[in-house]
C-alpha cells in the first residue's frame, strides 16, 4: 500500500481568534456609541428642563400680574398656578405640575415669605450647556450645575412698571425641599 501524503489542515484555533477579535472591536465601538448617546440625553434632559423651568416662570408671572386689585401677589403653592381659584371660572396658568426633568422629581420651591417666586432643580449633576442662553435665561450662562439655574420671577419695583430688581436681602428667595 502506498502512504497517502498528509495534507496540512488549516488550524482551527485562527478561525476562533479573529471571531474574538471582532466581537473585542464591536464591544469597543459600542462603548464609544453609548458615550455619544448618554450625551445626547443629556443634551435632551437639559432642554426639556429649560423648556419646564421657562412654563414655571412664565406661570407665575401671569398669576402675579393677573391679581385682581392693585395688590399684587405671587402663589403660595404649585396647585394656585394649576388651578386658580380667585376667579369666578377657575384660571390655569400652567398646564400641570411638572416634575423635574433631571431628576424626575418635584422641583424644589424659591420662596419669598410664604409666596413661590420660583423654582430650582435639585440636582447637583454638572451641566453640559455653559453658554448660548436666552434672554431670560441668561443668568445661566457659565453655571456649572444644574441646582443653580433658577427660573424665578422678580416682580417690577413699585413706581417704575417694567423694571425688575433683586429682592431685598431680607426678601430672599428660599429653597425649600434641600440645599443648594
Amino acid at each position: 500500500m502506498i502512504p497517502l501524503p498528509k495534507t496540512k489542515r488549516p488550524s482551527r484555533g485562527i478561525v476562533l481568534l479573529a471571531l474574538l477579535l471582532t466581537l473585542a472591536l464591536m464591544a469597543v465601538a459600542l462603548m464609544g456609541a453609548v458615550e455619544v448617546w448618554s450625551v445626547e440625553r443629556q443634551r435632551e434632559t437639559e432642554a426639556d428642563l429649560l423648556y419646564v423651568g421657562d412654563q414655571y416662570r412664565l406661570a407665575i408671572e401671569h398669576y402675579y400680574y393677573a391679581t385682581p386689585g392693585a395688590g399684587k401677589m405671587l402663589p403660595a403653592s404649585i396647585g394656585d398656578l394649576v388651578e386658580d381659584q380667585r376667579f369666578p371660572v377657575p384660571v390655569r396658568h400652567l398646564r400641570r405640575a411638572y416634575a423635574d426633568p433631571v431628576t424626575g422629581e418635584a422641583f424644589e420651591l424659591l420662596r419669598t415669605g410664604e409666596q413661590i417666586s420660583g423654582v430650582v432643580s435639585s440636582s447637583a449633576k454638572s451641566t453640559i450647556k455653559r453658554s448660548g442662553f436666552s434672554r431670560a435665561d441668561s443668568a445661566f450662562e457659565g453655571v456649572e450645575t444644574y441646582n443653580q439655574w433658577r427660573f424665578l420671577f422678580s416682580p417690577p419695583v413699585s413706581g417704575r412698571p417694567g423694571r425688575k430688581s433683586p429682592l431685598p436681602s431680607s426678601r430672599q428667595p428660599v429653597v425649600i425641599g434641600g440645599t443648594s
